[in-house]
């Protein structure tokens, strides 16, 4: 066997930690501050009376609707009790969804106090500390030096996700496709209306009803729409999902692995595979810039998803390594720019309708590469800079704070 190449610096996580499971809505304003929650609970001192948390920015910004204050109270109310504090005009330097988290002694002495930061994907940054991941495994953070190295060799991406990670990652993506396929098959079935206020009723039911009636294309287009809703329909009502790299574009990767396995027969074993692909193209994204809505808008989620699930599409139907990556670039590419502006910050307008038409993209891209010999002009790395500077160039407004856009219709 081949190894992959190694330097002395080691950067980039596992995709374990792009592939967390977990209740929705969303990521970054749910899973992120749950986490926090629990870490501050290690820390507080036996003294402890009771907490105060001040959410600042986008995580005041929209957090009613992304559950952010129940997610937190869940894991400290049973402990001690606490009080949440919204300051959605107060935005900390490091990053948006800042949140502080203060413990008081009886006689109201401040005991302890912390900051922590939703950086995207659920993951979470202690202020003073890196944001640099203690489980980095990675040596290689750029596509074209990893499709080097596949070329050189002869092996695929998820040969190099297999030799980099170690055989225990096959066990942990056959737990993330389990989970993947359940939140399609509950979405499928379920019915009536979103929690939120906004009155959204579920449409998944009927997108796969009527998938039936039409043959070959619409019917094949029609099932993706159906697998994509059911799946952000799940996460919109707090349902057990994957973040892929999020949950508000959860919906995507498992729609388009999902339909490629129940229609054209992929085992489960490609399909692992093809999650490996998906995986190492999006923490690529997340390494050199953010999947954080907050942070970059929804092309670091609707964005990275689809140029995740045309990989991974590609994959499966043969592609090359550069029609991968070259399926790669266009999912994303043709992203840039997406703003992030949920209406009543709820993961539910535009986002649930996104994930739909995104999947259908992805496989859209991966069709276009395959007629391609793989070669063109932008790579996926400078796609990937050029979101990300797009991403710090987009107002506020238009980042999940839930202020512009369509947020305000």
């Amino acid at each position: 066997m081949i190894s992959p190449l190694y330097t002395d610096t080691i950067t980039m996580e596992s995709i374990r930690q792009l592939y967390k499971i977990g209740n929705g809505p969303s990521s970054s304003h749910t899973m992120g501050p749950r986490k926090a929650a629990q870490m501050f609970l290690e820390e507080i001192p036996t003294e402890t009376r009771r907490i105060e948390v001040t959410l600042f920015g986008s995580l005041a910004a929209t957090g009613k609707g992304h559950l952010t204050d129940k997610a937190i109270l869940e894991v400290l109310t049973p402990v001690l009790p606490t009080e949440i504090i919204w300051k959605p005009e107060t935005v900390l330097p490091f990053h948006t969804n800042g949140m502080r988290f203060d413990a008081f002694a009886a006689d109201d002495t401040l005991l302890t106090s912390q900051t922590y930061y939703s950086v995207g994907g659920g993951d979470i940054v202690k202020e003073g500390e890196s944001r640099q991941p203690a489980d980095s495994i990675y040596s290689m953070t750029k596509i074209k030096d990893i499709l080097g190295w596949c070329e050189s060799t002869g092996l695929s991406y998820w040969e190099y996700v297999g030799q980099t990670e170690g055989p225990g990652i096959w066990d942990y993506l056959q737990k993330v496709w389990q989970v993947m396929k359940a939140a399609v098959e509950r979405g499928i079935e379920a019915e009536g209306v979103l929690p939120g206020g906004l009155g959204v009723r579920r449409k998944a039911v009927s997108y796969h009803v009527h998938a039936a009636g039409y043959n070959s294309s619409l019917k094949s287009r029609g099932l993706v729409y159906a697998y994509a809703l059911a799946v952000s329909e799940e996460n919109a009502a707090g349902g057990e999902i994957v973040t892929a790299p999020t949950c508000g574009s959860c919906g995507i990767v498992p729609a388009v692995l999902y339909h490629l396995h129940t229609s054209k027969g992929f085992s489960e074993q490609r399909i692992l595979r093809a999650l490996a692909t998906a995986g190492l193209f999006g923490n690529v994204v997340k390494f050199n810039a953010s999947v954080s809505g907050a942070e970059v808008g929804c092309q670091g989620e609707v964005g990275v998803a689809c140029a995740m699930a045309a990989a991974a599409a590609s994959q499966l139907f043969g592609g090359t390594p550069a029609q991968i990556e070259y399926s790669a670039e266009m999912g994303l590419e043709h992203h840039l720019g997406l703003t992030c502006d949920p209406v009543c910050g709820l993961v539910q307008i535009p986002c649930i309708e996104r994930n739909a038409y995104a999947a259908a993209r992805a496989l859209d891209a991966n069709l276009y590469a395959a007629f391609s010999d793989g070669h063109h002009r932008v790579d996926f790395d400078r796609i990937v800079e050029v979101m990300k500077q797009t991403g710090h160039d987009i107002p506020s407004l238009y980042k999940e704070t839930s202020q512009g856009g369509l947020a305000v219709i």
